[in-house]
């Protein structure tokens, strides 16, 4: 793989990039891409897993935020379609447009969780997403209630996706080498995802899971109802449970309970995880 003449790999951007093409071809293989699939992958970098996918029959296109890697990308694979573009500013909902997309990419640290809240809840008509991530985010993202790492993102996810844990991948694959391993997730569409409750589920998880280790009737003290009392008995629901404790079916379903459709909150924007 070509790399010389690039600068330092960016702090500011979270670059770390692939530099083992048996994990590059481990994750394709992992994609279980069908012959005309459209694939975007995001973050690029300097194309160890775009050398892969170029060879896929179907549409392939990267989307990477780095002005030089995006020459660097036009230039080594011209088959490919570079959209110049930040992945936190992308117009996910424009992917209706590409029905049983695959969406892959080795997500640097530092959005790596805010940018998949993103994509979850906004990405239309996907058959596919499969991300490289700190090993610690893999496991917040593929986490059940109950589980020391099961927390808003785990929840939230969960609304919209049904997450893999795929395998761990060692840091000396990288460029630079992190200091912790990662890990593949892949997610697969749920049938019922909670497209209209975004929303309403974004508030209760924020207020939540700010107090996740106390006890859900001390933290919605100030929003308690009968509405919500009648919940707790109907699904069994002890008001001294913590948040960490209820899975993302039964948040869906007290959400809007919360009286959570306020001005303002029709982009449900990431909470601490």
């Amino acid at each position: 793989m070509a790399s010389s003449g690039f600068s330092q790999p960016k702090r500011s951007l979270g670059q770390n990039f692939l530099s083992d093409p048996n994990i590059c071809r481990r994750i394709v293989a992992a994609a279980e891409l069908g012959p005309a699939d459209p694939v975007l992958e995001i973050g690029p970098g300097r194309g160890a897993l775009t050398r892969v996918l170029a060879g896929h029959a179907g549409p392939v296109m990267a989307l990477e935020k780095d002005s030089q890697l995006v020459r660097f990308i036009r230039q080594e694979f011209p088959r490919v379609g570079v959209v110049h573009a930040d992945g936190l500013e992308f117009c996910w909902e424009g992917t209706g447009g590409l029905p049983g997309l695959t969406i892959v990419g080795n997500l640097p640290y530092n959005v790596a969780s805010p940018m998949i809240w993103e994509m979850v809840h906004r990405c239309r008509s996907w058959k596919t997403m499969l991300f490289m991530v700190q090993k610690e985010v893999a496991l917040r993202l593929t986490a059940q209630a109950g589980s020391r790492t099961y927390g808003a993102l785990s929840a939230w996810v969960g609304n919209f996706v049904r997450a893999e844990y795929v395998f761990t991948v060692p840091p000396h694959v990288f460029t630079p080498r992190p200091k912790v391993d990662s890990a593949i997730v892949r997610f697969r569409p749920r049938p019922d995802p909670a497209e209209g409750e975004a929303a309403a589920l974004s508030r209760l998880l924020k207020i939540l899971f700010q107090q996740r280790r106390k006890q859900i009737g001390t933290i919605l003290k100030a929003h308690w109802t009968e509405a919500i009392e009648r919940w707790c008995k109907q699904a069994g629901v002890d008001r001294r449970v913590r948040p960490e404790d209820l899975g993302s079916d039964l948040l869906r379903s007290l959400a809007p309970l919360l009286g959570c459709e306020k001005k303002g909150e029709r982009d449900p924007k990431s909470p601490r995880a």
